[in-house]
C-alpha cells in the first residue's frame, strides 16, 4: 500500500501525494461513504493501485485537526490575511478565525498585507491586536517587505492560509515562490471587495519545506459549532482571567465583579475584541432558540 496525503479533492476524484512527489488520481471506498467519513486536503492516507497512476484510498490516518471551513485536516497553523486597506479590514471577521483556528487549537499569525496603502489603519490594527499575544506579521508584495519573515513561517509547516477576498493572500503565496502562479484578483471597483480567484481548497508543496493551503475567501463564518460557554476560551487574552470572575459560569455580560470587562476597563483587552465577543455570545445565543 501507497503512503500519501490529500493535496486536492474535485468531483468525488482526490489526487495524493506520495512521499517520493509523485501523484495519484483515487476514488474513495465505498465503506467510508457508509461511515460517513469524507476524506479531506491534509488527509495521511493509504492507497492502492491499479493502472495509469489511478487507484483506491484505503484507508485514513486518524487525524491530528481538522477545520470546518475550509474543510481541511492536519494543519499545524493558520495565518490568516486580512489587508489594511482595499479591502478594508472587517474585525468582526477576522475574530471569526481567530476563534474557528483557536477552537482547533492551530498556532496562529496575524498577516496583515497592503502595509503600503495607510499607515493609519494599520496602526489601528496593532493597538488592537498587540494585546491578543498573537504574532503580528506585515507585509506588502508590492514593497516586498515582509516576504522572508513570512516565509520563515511557512518552513516545515502545513498551513492553512485563509481570509476574505482581495486581501492578496495569492500575491503574497506567489512572492513567496513564484512558480506557485496563482492567479490573484482585482478589488471590484463598485464595493471595493475581493473577486473570488481559488475556486477549491489545494495543498500546495513549498520548495523551502512544509504546505500550504490556498483557501477560498470567505464572507461570513457560522459558529454554531461553539457552545455559550466555551466561546471565552477562543478569545486568547480572556482565558489568564478566566475564574477571577466573582461568579461561576461569568459569560461577561452584566454581571458585576468581572475580571474582562475590568480588564477592558482599564485598557488591558481591547473594547474592541470585548464588544465582537459579546456580538458572537448574542449570535450563539440566537441560533441555540431555533
Amino acid at each position: 500500500m501507497i503512503k500519501g496525503i490529500i493535496t486536492k479533492g474535485i468531483g468525488g476524484f482526490y489526487y495524493i501525494q506520495d512521499r517520493n512527489g509523485k501523484m495519484y488520481e483515487c476514488r474513495a471506498r465505498g465503506k467510508f461513504r457508509k461511515e460517513k467519513i469524507i476524506p479531506l486536503v491534509g488527509d495521511k492516507v493509504g492507497i492502492s493501485i491499479s493502472h495509469d497512476d489511478k487507484g483506491m484510498i484505503e484507508e485514513i490516518e486518524n487525524r491530528e485537526t481538522k477545520l470546518i471551513r475550509p474543510p481541511v485536516a492536519n494543519v499545524d497553523q493558520a495565518v490568516i490575511v486580512f489587508a489594511v486597506k482595499r479591502p478594508n479590514p472587517n474585525i468582526l471577521l477576522l475574530d471569526r478565525f481567530l476563534v474557528m483556528a483557536e477552537r482547533e487549537n492551530l498556532d496562529i499569525v496575524i498577516c496583515f498585507n497592503k502595509v503600503d496603502l495607510s499607515e493609519g489603519e494599520l496602526n489601528e490594527l496593532k493597538e488592537i491586536y498587540n494585546k491578543t499575544g498573537y504574532k503580528l506579521l506585515e507585509t506588502s508584495t508590492k514593497l516586498n517587505s515582509g516576504v522572508e519573515e513570512f516565509k520563515h513561517i511557512l518552513k516545515d509547516k502545513i498551513t492553512v492560509f485563509a481570509g476574505p477576498s482581495g486581501v492578496g493572500k495569492s500575491s503574497l503565496l506567489n512572492a513567496t515562490q513564484p512558480d506557485l502562479q496563482l492567479k490573484t484578483g482585482e478589488i471590484s471597483v463598485k464595493n471595493k471587495r475581493g473577486k473570488h480567484t481559488t475556486r477549491h481548497v489545494e495543498l500546495l508543496k513549498l520548495e523551502f519545506g512544509g504546505w500550504v493551503l490556498d483557501t477560498p475567501g470567505f464572507s461570513s463564518l457560522d459558529l454554531d459549532f461553539v457552545e455559550e460557554l466555551d466561546l471565552q476560551y477562543y478569545f486568547k487574552e480572556f482565558e489568564p482571567l478566566i475564574g477571577d470572575c466573582k461568579y461561576t459560569g461569568c459569560k461577561h455580560i452584566s454581571e458585576p465583579e468581572c475580571a474582562i470587562k475590568d480588564a477592558v476597563e482599564n485598557g488591558e483587552i481591547s473594547e474592541s475584541r470585548y464588544n465582537n465577543y459579546l456580538h458572537l455570545l448574542k449570535e450563539i445565543q440566537k441560533n441555540r432558540r431555533y
